[in-house]
């Protein structure tokens, strides 16, 4: 059955295809929201909400867009939530034991065995210039440049228009390089 008729028959109340639907999308949900939040706990809480949502809302999803885009829409807004209900606003990093443990296919590091020091020194610099974008321009980031969303799906996930998504991915991708020259300078 295609998404089109799976989405159709969760509209009309049919369980096992909205469980089909979580089951097609959860690993990509929880992968996007991790690397958001990139907390391992904060991401389960948001991929439960963002599909909460769907449930209580499919009826609402006119189809215009993709499913997978107004899930993203729906998982950047409860991450976003999250960020700003947060008092300190840190957000751990890849660096943190467990979440490497049950995290390995989160990341999608392609490591050789003859490059698998440089890489992970260049995996652990990206993570900590990451962790310093703010979250405007991370959330646009990693649509675009991490997910591999166009320039018009990113800007309807995030409601900016498409030269507003330009700019933001244009400041962040600057920021990271500059904080990247930094790293390797010390």
């Amino acid at each position: 059955m295609d998404e089109k008729e799976l989405i159709k028959k969760a509209q009309n109340g049919d369980r096992k295809a909205l469980a089909e639907l979580v089951r097609k999308y959860e690993q990509t949900i929880y992968n996007f929201s991790f690397k958001i939040c990139r907390d391992k706990e904060k991401a389960e809480h948001a991929m439960q909400e963002t599909f909460m949502s769907m449930i209580k809302n499919i009826g609402q999803f006119s189809g215009k867009s993709k499913l997978s885009t107004w899930l993203y829409t729906i998982v950047s807004n409860h991450c976003l939530m999250m960020a700003r209900a947060s008092k300190n606003k840190t957000f751990a990093s890849l660096d943190d034991e467990d979440a490497l443990i049950d995290e390995k296919n989160i990341a999608e590091w392609k490591i050789t065995p003859q490059n698998i020091a440089e890489n992970n020194e260049l995996k652990n610099l990206l993570d900590k210039a990451i962790d310093k974008l703010p979250y405007d321009y991370r959330i646009v980031f990693l649509l675009r440049d991490v997910e591999g969303l166009s320039t018009a799906e990113t800007g309807q996930i995030v409601k900016l228009s498409v030269p507003a998504v330009k700019s933001r991915l244009h400041r962040a991708r600057a920021f990271l390089r500059n904080e990247l020259n930094k790293m390797f300078l010390q």
